[in-house]
């Protein structure tokens, strides 16, 4: 009797954690396109070593817009190029845009719906690293939750015999559009701030390039001109050697 019961226990304890795993998908519910709707944007620096190439992905949908600003802040190294090769391909590996400059704007409707990748490569500088200001994301004008426009299309019947005040409406539309003008905005500021810093650094690029010239300048100057003193000095010296040489200028 008591094998039987301890053979119940430990078939029991084995049978447990194999139908009690870990639960691999915690929104069996939710679509992937629902889980990454809304409208995002980044901006950071990132440096790229000498013939550095770097990617990043984001997500858009089919039907939205997907905008990129780059601005090249400063390089440093030997016979350095400001020019920054951007790529930028659609989810089925096809290339979507291309730009190769110091700065630039990159904006398009998706054609597809996942993540875009965007490549940055700093081949033209074989010696020399480049920081770049990134700016990147998707907005979306005519967005609306799945849940919230299935309640949208109810009441649009059920009112379809009222006749209602349009206030409240005109003002969401109203709203829409101005957080839309602030969002455009947005991107115009941040692409002026980057423009801003690249100047800001390039200025001091020259700066330093300024001085150390200057100072290299300097030294060959003086230098050129001690070396003239000594070689005019050494013409007017005499020698006087023995009784059958006579002295010498």
């Amino acid at each position: 009797m008591l094998f039987r019961i301890s053979c119940l226990f430990l078939v029991l304890g084995f049978w447990g954690p194999v139908h009690g795993g870990p639960l691999t998908n915690p929104h069996p519910n939710i679509t992937d396109q629902q889980l990454f709707w809304g409208s995002d944007q980044y901006d950071f620096s990132v440096v790229l070593p000498a013939a550095g190439l770097e990617c990043f992905w984001h997500f858009a949908h089919h039907g939205e817009r997907f905008y990129l600003s780059f601005m090249v802040q400063w390089v440093t190294g030997i016979s350095h190029d400001r020019h920054l090769s951007v790529t930028v391909n659609a989810p089925s590996s096809l290339i979507v845009s291309t730009v190769d400059d110091a700065k630039g704007q990159i904006n398009f409707e998706a054609k597809e719906t996942g993540f875009y990748q965007m490549c940055f490569s700093n081949f033209h500088n074989r010696f020399g690293t480049m920081q770049v200001f990134l700016s990147f994301g998707v907005y979306y004008d005519g967005y609306q939750d799945p849940a919230k426009r299935k309640d949208e299309e109810r009441k649009k019947k059920a009112e379809v015999s009222k006749d209602l005040n349009n206030t409240l409406s005109v003002i969401e539309d109203a709203t829409h559009k101005v957080e839309n003008y602030v969002f455009h905005m947005f991107r115009y500021y941040n692409f002026g701030r980057m423009r801003g810093s690249a100047d800001h650094f390039l200025l001091l690029s020259n700066s330093q390039y300024i001085t150390w010239w200057s100072i290299a300048l300097s030294l060959l100057i003086v230098t050129c001109g001690y070396l003239q003193l000594l070689f005019l000095k050494r013409l007017f010296i005499t020698k006087t050697s023995g009784e059958e040489e006579k002295p010498r200028c």
